[in-house]
């Protein structure tokens, strides 16, 4: 099984603690990237990432990553959708269809979350967020999971 995305932890990295808790030996293959210019985005260099893109191999997934090869060679694109392969395949969706839909849920109450932190932080108001409306969202779902 081989995870691909840039050398970072971003929208990958809850994949990898998701494989890191199910124990699975996979390759983690990381694409390098730099700044020509620190923090402006449009000058960014990633070579890795540019060839598999030209080759057509992210053809599959729109030309993003990440995405995950399995062991006999089907991908599967786009971070969510790995992050369910992964708890499906071995054993961390739940044992029922109604299970499965709640942890699907607290998935994407994960997502709505980290969009919410960050139209926040663009706003310069990420500390009020992280102090009182993240707390107030987390004891909902948490009063909700017992």
């Amino acid at each position: 099984m081989k995870l691909t995305y840039f050398d970072l932890r971003g929208v990958a990295e809850r994949s990898r603690y998701l494989l890191a808790i199910a124990g699975v030996d996979y390759e983690d293959e990381r694409f390098s990237f730099k700044f020509g210019t620190p923090g402006d985005f449009s000058t960014i260099i990633r070579p890795e990432f540019d060839q598999a893109k030209a080759s057509g191999r992210l053809d599959i997934s729109l030309g993003k990553v990440p995405l995950l090869e399995t062991d006999d060679g089907k991908i599967i694109p786009q971070s969510k959708s790995i992050e369910r392969y992964i708890a499906k395949k071995y054993g961390m969706m739940g044992a029922t269809d109604e299970e499965a839909a709640y942890i699907d849920a607290l998935a994407e109450h994960q997502r709505d979350a980290q969009d919410a932190y960050k139209a926040a932080k663009a706003k310069d108001q990420a500390n009020e967020y992280l102090t009182t409306t993240l707390p107030e969202t987390l004891q909902k779902v948490e009063k909700k999971s017992q």
